[in-house]
């Protein structure tokens, strides 16, 4: 059964102090405004609405906070680079999660959201270098892929992680559709396998 059925909304958070108590593993998701996150999400849970899909981007101002069935919790990060979005709150949510991203103890791991005709743009690269000193995995998802060729996919998909590569050897990537659905079971792969090394079985071990 996927670690990701039958999640559920559990809070959400405007700041830093509104973040639930450190204690289950987290799991954070990321992406540029547009990227899909939110159906990237979706898809995962197997829910159409868990994660709201809006046409607009720039809509989530929240960090949305999703309980697992483990136990575990998903952390739906605000949309970035929206430019209709007023200059304050850009700020205050660039302050909020380069210091979640930073600082959270209990955060494993960060899906890091990309259109796949787009990759690593500019707050994207900012993004994963928040997040190099702390050591932890980032797992790209290359969104959209079904609207490139098989080619362009794998040229994109190649140079992608060979960019990645550069970063860090846990940083890693992947093609992924929420239409097709393309790539649920390798990202399920991917995260699961953070969540194991913090089970305590693999801490005793």
């Amino acid at each position: 059964m996927s670690m990701f059925l039958n999640a559920a909304y559990a809070l959400s958070a405007h700041n830093l102090a509104q973040l639930p108590p450190p204690g289950p593993p987290e799991i954070a998701f990321a992406g540029r405004s547009n990227a899909g996150k939110s159906s990237a999400i979706n898809t995962l849970v197997r829910h159409k609405r868990l994660a709201f899909v809006s046409k607009t981007p720039g809509r989530t101002q929240m960090i949305n906070f999703f309980r697992l069935r483990g136990g575990a919790l998903l952390a739906d990060l605000p949309g970035y680079g929206y430019a209709k979005v007023p200059a304050e709150v850009r700020r205050h949510w660039g302050e909020v999660l380069s210091s979640y991203l930073q600082t959270r103890e209990c955060l494993v791991g960060l899906v890091l959201i990309m259109d796949s005709r787009h990759p690593l743009g500019e707050l994207d690269q900012r993004m994963l270098e928040w997040f190099l000193p702390t050591g932890r995995p980032v797992h790209v998802l290359l969104t959209k892929s079904d609207k490139l060729s098989r080619r362009e996919a794998s040229q994109t998909l190649k140079d992608t992680r060979a960019e990645l590569a550069l970063r860090a050897p846990n940083y890693t990537a992947q093609l992924f559709s929420s239409l097709t659905p393309l790539g649920v079971a390798d990202a399920e792969q991917a995260i699961a396998a953070w969540l194991d090394k913090e089970s305590p079985r693999a801490e005793g071990e």
